[in-house]
């Protein structure tokens, strides 16, 4: 172990919680060096906003990724394959769903993972419940729902992803429909190797927590930007309960509208949640704007293009109508609790 790689670590996590304790005196302190502390309306409230949130999501997020990618190590494509094989339908649903939190993930890699997972026999109905899980539930979403929201709303955010990935995954399984998938992907041979698995060191493991910083972060910094941009700017000039009518409880068809207009909207997590923390703010239903933001997410043309190499156009179908009938009910649910 390279103490002094440990000793930097420490000192980087130790500067960041003393910065982060006091961020919201620092954004105080730079806003009122503005002589803006006092106005309450327009720029000013969207300059306050601005500035606190832009540096507080963007240390959340290197923190957490910084863990996240120390616990990747521990999950290869290879292990994660591994542990969902000869798994019965339901366990392998759930452990697949709960895999795919702490499994690295994008669309581009949907249709290799897919072909891995088949070939290893695992269930069709498992398989997309990784699918469905990895994209929505991962440390992006969690870390701005967490500083946008709070942890409670960030726990009802995973919880009910991972509800909808096994439940999805199930009733896919349990439907049989094997038959919609591409037939040249049951053809593919896979060939098993015995190679002794490299051992990861401490120090690697720490390398992996600052790669995943620059890989992650690099990509998503300006959509943070943007996205709290955006939500600043409303957060500043629109009027209190304007999302009421449009998308708090009282209109029904909010939920499945919302849900119909976010499929397309293809954006991350990054871009979306910092918008979607103002709609709240200005009377949207947290239900109706918890389905709006999975939709997003979770259901993405790019990654139904991608799907329909492996996937029959009735699989996507069944796959988009079943994930899509999930989170309308949370939605619902939702509104009626809160």
């Amino acid at each position: 172990m390279n103490r002094n790689k440990l000793w930097f670590a420490a000192t980087l996590i130790a500067f960041w919680f003393l910065v982060y304790l006091n961020l919201e005196k620092l954004a105080a302190l730079l806003s009122g060096a503005t002589g803006l502390s006092g106005v309450k309306e327009g720029y000013a409230r969207s300059f306050e906003f601005f500035i606190f949130e832009v540096p507080k999501v963007l240390m959340l997020l290197t923190l957490i990724v910084f863990v996240m990618g120390i616990i990747r190590t521990f999950f290869s494509p290879e292990k994660t394959r591994g542990l969902l094989e000869k798994k019965s339908l339901f366990l392998g649903n759930v452990l697949a769903a709960v895999l795919g939190i702490f499994t690295p993930f994008c669309s581009c890699s949907a249709v290799p993972l897919f072909i891995g997972f088949v070939e290893a026999g695992i269930p069709l109905g498992v398989t997309l419940s990784f699918l469905i899980a990895a994209p929505m539930i991962n440390e992006v979403a969690v870390i701005l729902l967490f500083g946008l929201f709070g942890w409670q709303t960030a726990l009802i955010y995973v919880s009910t992803g991972l509800v909808i990935a096994i439940t999805s995954g199930y009733i896919i399984g349990k439907l049989k429909l094997e038959r919609f998938v591409e037939e040249w992907v049951y053809e593919i041979k896979s060939v098993k190797t015995e190679t002794e698995e490299e051992k990861i060191t401490f120090d690697n493991r720490i390398e992996s927590g600052y790669a995943a910083v620059k890989d992650i972060v690099s990509k998503v910094w300006l959509y943070i930007i943007i996205g709290v941009g955006i939500g600043s700017l409303a957060h500043g000039y629109v009027p209190e309960d304007f999302m009421a009518g449009i998308m708090g409880k009282s209109a029904w068809w909010s939920v499945p509208l919302s849900v119909l207009i976010g499929i397309p909207l293809y954006s991350n997590a990054a871009g979306i949640i910092p918008i979607v923390s103002v709609l709240i703010e200005k009377g949207a239903s947290l239900g109706t704007a918890l389905a709006f933001m999975m939709a997003v997410i979770g259901l993405s043309l790019p990654e139904a293009v991608i799907l329909k190499k492996v996937l029959k156009l009735p699989m996507i179908f069944i796959f988009f109508g079943i994930v899509g009938a999930g989170i309308m009910i949370i939605g619902y649910i939702f509104n009626l609790i809160y």
